[in-house]
This record gives C-alpha cells, structure tokens and sequence, in this order.
C-alpha cells in the first residue's frame, strides 16, 4: 500500500489531554505542550524516525487540525489515521478521501464516526 508523505485529519473535539494520551500509545509521543494561539506540539518515534506532530483548535469550522509531518506514522493514509483516531478520541473525524491529484475536488472528504461509521460528505473549504 502507497504510504503518504504526512497525514492531517480533522478532529470535531481537541482534547489535548485525551489526544496526548493517544499520541503516547501509538508513537511514544511526549504530552502535547502549547505552542502558540490554539496550537500544541509532541514528536512522536515509530521504527526509528521522528514524526513531528501539530494540533491547531479551531482549524476548520470549529473542527481541530492534527498534522504529523512524516511518512513514519503508524498509518499508511490519512483515511487510515482517521478510523483510528475516531475509535481512540470517541468523536467525529474527517479527513481527505485520498491523496489530493489536480483535478480532485478538493471539498469532498471522509467523515469517520466512533461507532465506525463511514461516509463521503461535501465540507467546502473555509479556511483549511
């Protein structure tokens, strides 16, 4: 399977603290620590690679972005990182239907709930 360079979903709840402890399972991530206005910071380690990793609250219509900016994350795609982090979080996640390729439309996106439930949504860009 094609494992993409970084990975950002979208988070309908930011609970540093649940998160964090998430972070710290799957990667061996320290605590989320502030870095700025709404935004933390952790690096997380898989198999031997760093993989930074930044939360910003209030990213998309009031839903969090969680970025982790590497291809050594514990999850091939983005889709993939979205059905666990809606298991793990107990909340709504929403990420891109697949590696974006001029011409996609860039407004489609995966809607991931706890109970495992899937769905393509339209969610027009207003400041992603």
């Amino acid at each position: 399977m094609h494992r993409y360079p970084d990975i950002e979903i979208y988070l309908a709840q930011a609970d540093t603290e649940r998160i964090s402890d998430w972070l710290g399972a799957v990667m061996q991530a320290p605590p989320l620590t502030a870095s700025g206005k709404l935004k933390w910071r952790t690096e997380g380690q898989r198999e031997g690679a760093a993989v930074p990793v930044l939360l910003v609250a209030k990213a998309a219509d009031g839903f969090a972005s969680l970025w982790f900016d590497s291809a050594a994350t514990p999850w091939p795609t983005d889709v993939d990182c979205a059905r666990a982090a809606a298991e793990a979080l107990g909340c709504e996640v929403r990420c891109s239907l697949g590696g974006w390729q001029p011409g996609d439309d860039p407004d489609r996106f995966l809607q991931v709930t706890p109970d495992g439930n899937e769905q393509p949504i339209d969610w027009p860009d207003s400041g992603r």
